[in-house]
């Protein structure tokens, strides 16, 4: 024992015949291990030796605790067996980022990386890809598909995206068997779910969930310049309890605060007594001076505004803060120049590069998609190397970006998702917090929220607190995936393929429990039948006639009501000024005279009284019962001021004074129901029937009350039933019956590669409108344009501008045209759409049109966003660089799909070579 304890590091016997023996089972994995500078935790082991074990496997686990591993060891594996293993990603940041890292440590030759605007290296042994790119190579039958040993889906929680989130269920549905897949999610409530469809259409998959987080995470909130922990230990049931000294703090200040740029109970509030001071939180400058001064710096900040992370910026350097050494400045630096050493030298002072420079330099930065890529990447590499101090973000940067930060705060519980402000959800204040703590070099991480009056300490604790964030599927069959599945396997194979998703997976399982429902149902139904039985007759015919009677009655009292107010509408719109009426019940009965009729052209009357009881308003038809008859006329002024006590009350004298009486009550109507010859039958059955003579007949009444209720509710269960299974198939269906239309598919049912001309374009559009422009493709619409006026064109296929403004300036002439060609298509389509029940196809957008035109000219960057600001249509570097990227992504798909001796396929070439320069073409990695 006294030589162990002098040498830790010494194993027992026992200890050290285990290690040999997992190393003997596992080679692979210890020389994997033996490279790596820290010890695999047991979720990573458990993992990869599934791999080397020939499984597939689906890793959930924290963002931070090191998933990313298991990954890593099937591009070990993939190389040591001379096979090809390639790794995606949802984004291509995310993309760039791991080939950089797979680069350092397995070299440039065998790494390779294919974006939607790159490649390098494409046929190396090990390729980084977005997700889209492999999902085309596999409806494209790639020949670099050859050899393929590994799959490494990424941020595979991505499939619950409800815009691209298909592709990912595309993939796993497509891959070879013999491929083995590595998935690696975020924490998700479902992993043995999504694990179980895994194993269904994967084959043996190992699922492997670890909630621990290597590096623990604090809560806080900060309330004015104090910082409070969010929990202040547990409960007796081992439940965090929120902090009383925040909760009683917190309570204090929203009493005697209005909210930040808001008032108390609304924007229309009325304000009585004096007004509430109004609460503002600390300002990004002390907020950060306090963070750096605790020692919780690097941070990021997030503030769900691009421009709200430019302003705070802004407002960090205003204020003159610093959060750098010169030393640090000096680093800063070069990486900027090697960043940024692409970038024309003309366009700096319009990307602001001398602004966003010097706030680097004081360890300040702003990221989110409006950035330019190279600014983007630049800010990543200082981040993570910590020289820059603190990041005003985005959630954009949440996506799997390897940018960890030692504190996360949060100025809102609240973004907008591209249609309304929305409460973040648990799985996201999760995914944004989960940055917190860097592993290795932090001992804890910290959450901050910043507290302003109408945030709910226990809200807040709710969302840090709750673990049940289920991965749900946005799988559905759309043009392009339709056509290239008939075209692989044909349409009855296709059907099925589409039954194997794991949308359908998820929408049979839930079919399951309504059909238990429906079963349960149907026991209580047969308890329910046998209660209501009478031994005199058929109980449920005679409550069937019951019901009917009932119906009937209510038929002819809704009849009768719209009748009176029919008539009742009809009588008041013949009263005259000075008219006596009454008005029969309600807090106005008594006798009137009417002021003005009140006649409204396309509405009911709506006539002026005053009462005897000095009331003054308009009626409407819902006081009458009756048709009103006036009961007399008294002569009015010319004008009577109704606003005036004096004048209601000389009115109320002068009706009281006429020596009229109001009757005191409603003048009771001949019911229609007696005069009713389909009641008086039903009645008369009834009475005939053999069960009315039963002494148990109103307790038998009640058992056909709740045996009817029940079988309408499990009516409703089958109905629902028969809409969820195979609800995917049925859309494929009526998506084949539009190809079919529009000469995409032959008119007989397609076997395996039988589609038509157009449909094999189709297939090779891989674009959100994709019968769109394979409509304009096929009608030869845009034959004739120049290479400008082409991109000025597609550019409405794919922008989609971030807010309603005014309408997009479009160069006139050809583009014009050409784009009110491609807007009636889309009204075309849309309208087949409808007809067969479909999703629509997004409406062009032509907002981007006269920048990309101006581009493709060859006009400088800045005339290009100059002139798009003056015409009402702002937009930033970045995301001008992210269109122009899109247009030829799209405009080379075209290229190839028509081939360069068509002319559209030529000028979309021109075009290409046209945008792809300057700012566009700087930074493409």
């Amino acid at each position: 024992m006294a030589a162990s304890r002098s040498n830790p590091t010494k194993l027992s016997p026992a200890q050290a015949y285990a290690a040999n023996t997992r190393r003997s089972a596992h080679p692979k994995l210890a020389e994997f291990a033996g490279e790596l500078s820290f010890e695999l935790d047991p979720f990573q082991r458990t993992a990869c030796q599934a791999l080397e074990d020939r499984r597939g496997v689906l890793v959930c686990a924290p963002t931070g605790a090191g998933k990313t591993v298991v990954g890593e060891f099937a591009v070990h594996l993939a190389l040591s067996e001379g096979r090809k293993c390639f790794y995606t990603t949802p984004i291509k940041a995310l993309s760039n980022q791991k080939y950089a890292d797979l680069c350092d440590r397995h070299g440039s030759d065998a790494v390779g990386l294919l974006t939607g605007d790159t490649s390098i290296n494409g046929e190396a042994q090990v390729v980084v890809m977005t997700t889209e790119v492999l999902r085309n190579m596999l409806y494209a039958g790639s020949r670099s598909l050859d050899q393929l040993g590994y799959v490494v889906m990424d941020e595979v929680h991505y499939l619950a995206d409800r815009f691209r989130g298909a592709v990912w269920e595309e993939v796993i549905l497509h891959l070879p068997e013999y491929v083995q897949v590595a998935s690696l999610s975020a924490t998700v409530s479902n992993a043995e779910e999504f694990g179980e469809w895994l194993q269904e259409v994967r084959g043996d998959t190992t699922v492997v969930v670890d909630e621990h987080r290597p590096v623990p995470l604090w809560q806080h909130m900060l309330v004015g310049p104090r910082m409070f922990d969010l929990f202040g230990g547990e409960t007796p049931d081992r439940e965090l309890q929120i902090n009383p000294n925040l909760l009683r703090h917190t309570q204090q200040l929203a009493r005697v605060h209005l909210p930040y740029g808001g008032r108390r109970g609304g924007p229309n509030a009325k304000r009585r007594g004096p007004r509430p001071p109004r609460f503002f939180p600390p300002s990004r400058v002390e907020m950060l001076t306090g963070l750096d001064a605790a020692g919780l710096l690097p941070a990021i900040v997030f503030i769900f505004s691009r421009n709200g992370c430019d302003q705070a910026v802004a407002q960090c350097m205003r204020a003159g803060l610093r959060l750098t050494s010169e030393a640090d400045v000096d680093e800063i630096r070069e990486v900027i120049d090697e960043h940024t050493a692409n970038l024309p030298e003309s366009d700096l002072a319009v990307l602001g590069f001398w602004e966003w420079r010097e706030a680097l330099e004081r360890g300040l930065a702003a990221h989110h998609a409006g950035l330019l890529p190279a600014f983007k990447e630049t800010v990543e590499e200082l981040f993570v190397r910590g020289l820059v101090k603190a990041v005003f973000a985005t959630e954009t940067l949440a996506l799997g970006i390897n940018m960890p930060a030692r504190t996360v705060v949060l100025e809102r519980l609240v973004k907008f998702n591209g249609e309304s402000h929305v409460d973040l959800s648990p799985g996201e204040y999760t995914q944004l917090t989960g940055r917190a703590g860097r592993r290795g070099i932090d001992i804890e991480g910290h959450a901050v929220v910043v507290w302003q009056p109408g945030i709910d300490p226990k809200q807040v604790a709710g969302l840090a607190s709750t673990r049940t964030y289920p991965l749900r599927s946005s799988f559905r069959p759309g043009y392009n995936m339709a056509v290239n599945l008939v075209q692989r396997v044909g349409q009855a194979a296709a059907r099925e393929l589409l039954e194997q998703s794991f949308a359908q997976f998820q929408a049979d399982r839930s079919v399951v429990g309504l059909s238990r429902r429906v079963d349960r149902n149907n026991d209580a139904l047969t308890g329910y039948a046998e209660s209501m039985h009478c031994h005199l007759g058929d109980f449920d015919e005679y409550f069937q006639l019951r019901r009917r009677i009932s119906e009937r009655e209510k038929h002819l009292a809704r009849q009768n009501r719209q009748s009176r107010r029919a008539e009742a509408a009809k009588s008041l719109e013949k009263l005259r000024k000075g008219d006596v009426i009454e008005v029969p019940a309600g807090r106005r009965s008594g006798l009137a005279v009417v002021i003005d009729p009140g006649l409204e052209p396309m509405g009911e009357p709506r006539p002026l009284v005053v009462t005897e009881d000095r009331w003054s308003g308009r009626l409407s038809v819902a006081d009458f019962t009756s048709p009103v008859e006036p009961l007399g006329k008294i002569k009015l002024p010319k004008h009577v001021d109704t606003r005036s006590p004096k004048s209601r009350r000389d009115l109320a004298s002068t009706l009281r004074n006429t020596g009229l009486a109001a009757s005191g009550g409603r003048t009771k109507r001949h019911s229609d129901a007696a005069d009713d010859a389909e009641l008086a039958t039903l009645r008369r059955a009834l009475k005939a029937h053999p069960c009315h003579g039963c002494d148990d007949r109103e307790n038998h009444a009640r058992w056909a009350e709740r045996h009817e209720r029940l079988h309408g509710e499990n009516e409703q269960l089958r109905r629902k039933v028969a809409a969820t299974t195979h609800s995917l198939a049925r859309s494929f269906d009526r998506i084949v019956a539009l190809l079919t239309e529009r000469d995409y598919l032959p008119a007989e049912n397609s076997a395996a590669g039988q589609v038509t001309q157009h449909g094999r374009r189709l297939s090779r559009l891989y674009s959100e409108s994709d019968l769109l422009a394979a409509e304009c493709l096929r009608v030869e619409l845009w034959r004739g344009l120049g290479p400008a006026e082409l991109a000025a064109v597609v550019s409405s296929l794919v922008y989609e501008s971030r807010r309603e403004g005014l309408a997009p300036q479009v160069p006139a002439g050809a583009v014009s045209d050409a784009l009110a060609g491609t807007w009636r298509l889309w009204a075309e389509l849309e309208d087949d759409e409808r007809r067969h029940k479909l999703d629509r196809t997004r409406e062009p957008d032509a907002g981007f049109a006269w920048p990309v035109f101006r581009w493709a000219r060859g006009e400088s960057l800045e005339k290009v966003l100059t002139a798009a600001e003056s015409s009402g249509h702002e937009l930033s570097a970045g995301d001008f660089v992210r269109w122009c990227r899109q247009v030829i992504d799209l405009l080379d798909q075209i290229r190839e799909v028509v081939g360069v001796s068509d002319p559209v396929g030529a000028a979309a070439a021109k075009a290409v070579t046209a945008i792809r320069r300057g700012v566009v073409a700087a930074g493409a990695v």
